[in-house]
Formats: C-alpha cells, sequence, structure tokens
C-alpha cells in the first residue's frame, strides 16, 4: 500500500512538472513580446521593457525556465499584472465559490442519479428504464449555460425562488453566500447526473446478472438486500471512478456556470485574466487546477479500498 501511494505520488510531481514546463512554453510561444501583449497595444515600448524586466524575460530561457520551476515548487506563483498582487493570493480568494458550487453540484447529481440508475438497471427495459436513458441523454445534450439562462429566467426572475445572480455583498454571511449557490448547483448537478446515471444502470446491470446474485435470491433473501447490500457494492468501483471525475471536471470546468450566474469562482477569475492578458493568473490557474485534478484522481483510487477489501495495489 505504502509502495503505492509512493509512486502515484512521484507519478503526480511528473504531472505537474510537465504542467509547469507546458504554462512556461504557453506564455513564450504567444505571437509578438509577452510584456507587450500583457500590457496591451497602448503602453510604450519603455513600459514594455520595464516589464520585460520586472519578469524576467530578458534573461536567457534557461535561466527564466530555472527560476519560474524553482519560484512555482516553493508556491510562489508570480504576481497578477491586474491585481497587483501575489498569484496565490488572488485564486486563494476565489477558491470558496468554485469549490461549494463543485461539492454541491456533485451532491445534486448524486441524488439525481444513483437511485434513477439503480431502479433502472433492476426494471431493466420497462417504461421508467427508458425514461430515465432519454431524460438522462436530454440533460446532457443541452448546454449549460442554455440551461442555466431558462433557470435564472423562470426560477429567479419569475419566480423569485433563488437569487438570479452574484456571490452576495461584502457583509454577507457565509449562509447567504451559500444560498446564491443553489441555482448554479441545481444547473450543474442536472447536466453532470446524465453521466452519473448511466456509470450506474450500466455497472448495476453487469452485477445483477452473476450467478451470486441469482443464488442470493435463492436463499430467500429480500429484494432490497440483494441490490443495495449485494450487487450495488460490487458495482461501486466504476461508479466511485466517474463521480471522482466529474468532481474534477467541476472544479475545472465551471467556466460558463459561472460567467452566467456572475460568480466570482476561479472559471470567471480565468476568463477574466484571458482578456486582460494576465498571464501569471492563466499560469497559476493552470498549475493549481492540474494539481487538484491529479489529487482527486488519488483519492479515488485509494477510496477503491472502503468499498472492496479485495482491492490490491
Amino acid at each position: 500500500m505504502a509502495r503505492y501511494i509512493f509512486k502515484r505520488l512521484v507519478g503526480m510531481m511528473i504531472v505537474i512538472f510537465l504542467v509547469l514546463t507546458i504554462a512556461f512554453i504557453i506564455v513564450r510561444l504567444a505571437p509578438g513580446d509577452p510584456a507587450a501583449l500583457m500590457l496591451g497595444p497602448e503602453a510604450s515600448p519603455e513600459e514594455a521593457a520595464e516589464l520585460r524586466a520586472e519578469l524576467g524575460l530578458d534573461q536567457p530561457i534557461i535561466v527564466q525556465y530555472a527560476s519560474f520551476v524553482g519560484n512555482a515548487v516553493r508556491g510562489d506563483l508570480g504576481t497578477s499584472l491586474f491585481f497587483r498582487a501575489p498569484v496565490t493570493e488572488v485564486l486563494a480568494a476565489r477558491a470558496e465559490p468554485t469549490i461549494f458550487l463543485s461539492l454541491f453540484s456533485l451532491l445534486i447529481a448524486l441524488v439525481i442519479a444513483t437511485p434513477i440508475g439503480i431502479y433502472a438497471a433492476y426494471r431493466r427495459g420497462s417504461f421508467l428504464d427508458q425514461s430515465a436513458i432519454t431524460t438522462a441523454m436530454l440533460a446532457a445534450s443541452f448546454p449549460s449555460f442554455w440551461t442555466g439562462l431558462m433557470f435564472q429566467r423562470y426560477l429567479a426572475t419569475d419566480l423569485g425562488w433563488f437569487p438570479a445572480s452574484g456571490y452576495g455583498g461584502p457583509d454577507a454571511t457565509f449562509i447567504e453566500r451559500m444560498g446564491f449557490l443553489i441555482l448554479p448547483s441545481i444547473v450543474l448537478g442536472i447536466v453532470n447526473s446524465a453521466l452519473i446515471l448511466r456509470f450506474t444502470r450500466a455497472s448495476m446491470l453487469d452485477i445483477l446478472g452473476e450467478d451470486y446474485v441469482r443464488t442470493a435470491r435463492s436463499k430467500g433473501m429480500s429484494e432490497r438486500r440483494v441490490v443495495l447490500r449485494h450487487a450495488l457494492k460490487n458495482a461501486a468501483i466504476p461508479i466511485i471512478t466517474v463521480i471522482g471525475l466529474t468532481f474534477a471536471l467541476l472544479v475545472s470546468g465551471a467556466v460558463v456556470t459561472e460567467r452566467v450566474f456572475n460568480i466570482p469562482g476561479m472559471g470567471n477569475l480565468v476568463v477574466s485574466a484571458v482578456l486582460r492578458r494576465d498571464y501569471p493568473v492563466i499560469q497559476g490557474t493552470l498549475i493549481v487546477v492540474a494539481s487538484l485534478y491529479v489529487l482527486i484522481n488519488l483519492l479515488t483510487d485509494l477510496l477503491y479500498l472502503l468499498v472492496d477489501k479485495r482491492v490490491k495495489y
């Protein structure tokens, strides 16, 4: 077990190193002078030269790369050109809404997808089964921005059930801020429930046809115990895998929803950074998201032991 975790951690370090390298190369491959691009077309040559020296772009490329990697290893992702603050502080200030939005969305997706997927597999071929598959395909086919705008229009504006946008004022309490995340969480939860539902149904169908399930039924066990204790437990590993991947995608891919609902999260920050040519923020976000992604994958693999003691690493 310890050897497996060590090997995975080494793999994580390699992935993060590759991401650092890619982030470094992207800025250098941008057309023109990176400093001039960051400052905009109205910047004077003197201002561009000053920023180039401040960012170390006037040094040899090997020195720049070594400095960039060394600073990132120490947790220094640079300074935002727009906020004039360390990128780590800027990302930390925007992390709360993105993380809670992802958690709430995943919870809603699980509440929708898991019971429907289990019951659809149990009643394979029934009207409910076909309806669940069709609904899942429709939910996956509608763009999240369209669903968000529709929910915003009818549930927030017309009915007034939820706040339409924003994340509360500076004096808003934690509970008030969480209230602004309910509607976007519902939108993302519905969209992402489709994949979990289909994986849950497919995994349960494979297990319900096994011999030991028929043996359990022949011994007189109740259907509820057969489905939930025997079948679901053995079908849990692929379900956990898709849940982990969904959460990682939610953390890194909630850009559109955050823009629609004007949530000051990491996705909204990245879009603004691209428009402002704030390359340090773009680089820092890329590194942080990649690190979270590989960490979530590791935690997902370790969860296998909790549901199936037969798993060996």
